[in-house]
């Protein structure tokens, strides 16, 4: 990789104590990995904090200042506390020392400064215990007026900090890098940074971290967005132009074959968009470059319809594909809806065989004996597809459902199976708003479903607020009772299995099941937690087995800490009608099909985030009954949580939810770990606001590749590339 400055570790301008504590504390090694840990905030000196809005519990960082300085005798043992009120002229937060009386000396009443530690309460009133601080050079501060004034205005940035770093010692270090810093070549071109506007990125990083006013951060800060938005695109765009270059095996459906006699037997009609999408893909599947191709759609689109059919394209051509499921309940559904909408003839030519990592090892070593002699044209299968153990005849086509649980190794591990790059097929049923996928899936090729097929009922969805109207919940059984009565049937979803999990962490997955079920709650979706413990599966049908509203109803457990045997079996037993109420995990989330279900009960669903909740939502209303979701939440009103249940309950349009929950996440990591990269994720970008920014640099960067596609003109490009790079290979690494 081309050195470069932003290459230098921080031990050799540091000194390897500090560079130390700044890698355990913000896993950061390098001055770029520094300089790119950005203020979260700038202050002024003579502008102070509001102190009443400060939340218990929560690190702060505030400006304030002395208004009381008192030291008392401890009560129970020897020694002194020292007491020091400070305040925004208004709120009053107490600073407490312990044996600490010689800081009374700097903290004397009207000294301004910024204090750090954590919020408590005592007796009523706020105070931070034995916090950090750093108090304002009144010395430093010019005689005259203006001067004065501009100083007090000053902006101070504000870093994210740890008990064990200080906003200022982040701040010193900052300093005393960018005084060696030796000036930078710039990965975005001149011609680019002029049509932009943009500054060099030296002097963004100068502006960024020591700005004399607030329009120097705020055009540093416009320019290094830029940045982040232009090298993730070139890197994508040249990861596609890689894919591209390879040579595929061309993969032609029959006249007359595999796929003509599956569509023959169809029994409805496929929908426009069904069509549309399938004729992109087999448009892909016929060229010599390798497909990436990403089809997302709604919940019961008939994503899984799309895929067998290129699935029975490559078998035409004598290849094999491999469809990769999150859970083994999903895939162990995906095979049985696979034979079932085959029909017994061409299933038994394609031989669909399941691979997962509690197959007995009898079944295991069948299963790869199926696979590896080409037997099996289609192999349904989890994370043990990916063992080194399961080799290919000849890997036509890749699968990916539900993306968003799976990394970009993943599917690069699958792909390296092929003795030629296969094709490859990634479906999310979590629509994405135009600007992700083009940050985050922006080397594929993007086709959407929105059409569902004809004779759904289509679905209502409530709020049962538990907080406002505790007496509903008995409303919510009744209504469960009344559904079954018509001879339908229920989900009750809970997100811990028991008490001790429960206890442990908020939605904490039991097994490998629940981990990737719950992985949109606890990573592309997250929750505020909840004040009270969750309800569990195990104390939740007790409790449905003792209600007179259930009475004589058949009500059974499914989560992961079952064995596959288990699982598999109770969710054919629920398909089948035994079973009128599955009280669950999360492993019910996506691909469970079961069209007599009608109602849908999500407890604590302020638990889970926004395409979480329309994903479960999605497993009732599947035939020809309406479906009925309730969302149980104890979340008060007007809290983010509460905004986001009653976001799903207000539309079933997915499309419309992923915006709405970009909006309510903020400033949270909306590309989830796709492109976490370590300590290369991005920063300043926000795809919720951003949009026109990503789009522009995309064209730059695609003009550019197209004129320089090995970079041989850009250097400083090409080294920022191969930093990424390394930074998510390291990352990766410090994983395993």
């Amino acid at each position: 990789m081309t050195e470069s400055p932003l290459d230098a570790a921080l031990s050799g301008i540091l000194g390897g104590r500090t560079a130390t504590a700044f890698e355990k504390a913000f896993g950061l090694r390098t001055v770029g990995d520094l300089l790119a840990h950005y203020p979260r905030r700038y202050a002024r000196r003579g502008e102070l904090t509001a102190l009443d809005q400060l939340p218990i519990g929560d690190a702060v960082t505030i400006v304030a200042e002395v208004i009381e300085v008192r030291e008392r005798p401890m009560r129970a043992r020897r020694g002194s506390i020292l007491e020091v009120k400070i305040t925004d002229g208004e709120g009053i937060l107490t600073l407490t020392f312990f044996n600490q009386a010689w800081r009374a000396k700097d903290l004397s009443p009207g000294v301004r400064g910024i204090f750090a530690g954590k919020v408590g309460a005592y007796r009523g009133a706020l105070q931070l215990a034995h916090p950090d601080y750093e108090l304002f050079d009144e010395a430093t501060r010019p005689a005259d007026s203006q001067a004065a004034k501009k100083w007090a205005q000053m902006p101070i940035p504000i870093y994210p900090a740890t008990s064990t770093i200080a906003s200022w010692q982040v701040q010193k270090s900052v300093e005393l890098v960018l005084d060696q810093l030796p000036s930078l070549d710039d990965p975005v071109p001149a011609e680019v940074r002029a049509e932009e506007q943009l500054l060099g990125l030296g002097e963004a990083y100068e502006l960024m971290h020591r700005p004399q006013k607030d329009a120097d951060f705020m055009r540093a800060r416009d320019t290094l967005r830029y940045h982040e938005a232009f090298i993730l695109q070139a890197a994508l765009l040249q990861q596609r132009q890689s894919d591209r270059a390879r040579i595929a095996t061309v993969r032609v459906p029959k006249d007359g074959g595999l796929l003509d006699r599956f569509d023959d037997a169809l029994p409805f009609s496929l929908t426009g968009d069904q069509q549309s999408v399938g004729s992109e893909i087999f448009f892909d599947l016929g060229s010599p470059a390798p497909m990436n191709r990403l089809v997302q759609g709604e919940v019961g689109s008939g994503k899984t319809l799309v895929a067998l059919r290129a699935m029975l394209a490559v078998a035409d051509s004598g290849g094999q594909s491999a469809l990769l499921a999150p859970t083994e309940v999903l895939a162990a559904q995906h095979l049985r809806s696979i034979v079932r909408s085959l029909g017994p003839d061409l299933a038994a030519e394609l031989v669909p065989t399941l691979l997962t990592g509690q197959l007995s090892a009898a079944e295991r070593k069948r299963a790869l004996l199926r696979v590896v002699s080409g037997q099996a044209k289609i192999v349904v299968g989890t994370h043990a597809l990916l063992s080194d153990t399961v080799s290919f005849y000849d890997l036509g086509l890749v699968v990916v459902d539900e993306q968003h649980r799976f990394g970009v190794e993943q599917r690069e591990t699958l792909r390296q199976k092929g003795h030629v790059p296969p094709h490859v097929l990634v479906l999310t049923a979590t629509p994405i708003p135009r600007t992700v996928a083009m940050t985050v899936f922006g080397d594929l090729d993007v086709s959407t479903i929105h059409e569902l097929p004809a004779g759904r009922a289509g679905i209502k969805s409530f709020v049962v607020p538990t907080a406002d109207r505790p007496g509903w919940m008995g409303r919510v059984w009744q209504r469960v009772s009344e559904e079954v009565a018509k001879g339908r049937q229920a989900f009750v979803v809970c997100s811990a299995i028991d008490r001790a999990v429960a206890e442990e962490g908020e939605n904490l997955p039991a097994t490998a099941d629940d981990a990737a079920a719950s992985a949109s709650a606890s990573e592309s979706d997250p929750a505020e937690p909840a004040p009270a413990l969750p309800h569990t599966v195990v104390d939740t049908l007790a409790e449905l087995q003792r209600l007179d509203a259930l009475s004589g109803l058949r009500i059974q457990a499914l989560h992961g800490r079952m064995s596959s045997e288990e699982k598999d079996a109770i969710m054919q037993s629920f398909a089948a009608g035994d079973i009128d109420i599955l009280v669950a995990t999360t492993v019910i989330e996506v691909g469970v099909d079961v069209p007599n279900a009608s109602t849908m009960v999500v407890l604590d669903s302020d638990r889970f985030g926004v395409s979480q909740l329309h994903q479960l939502r999605g497993r009732v209303g599947r035939g020809q009954h309406a479906g009925l979701c309730l969302l149980v939440t104890g979340a008060p009103v007007e809290t983010t949580a509460r905004e986001r249940v009653e976001a799903v309950a207000s539309t079933i349009d997915g499309f419309e939810l992923a915006t709405i929950d970009l909006e309510l996440r903020r400033e949270g990591d909306v590309l989830g770990n796709r492109q976490s990269g370590g300590r290369s994720s991005l920063k300043l970008l926000r795809v919720v606001s951003d949009g026109d920014l990503i789009m522009r640099a995309r064209e730059h960067a695609g003009e550019l590749l197209a004129g320089d596609p090995d970079l041989a003109q850009h250097p400083a490009l090409r080294s920022a590339l191969e930093r990424r790079l390394d930074d998510a290979e390291r990352a990766a690494l410090s994983k395993n």
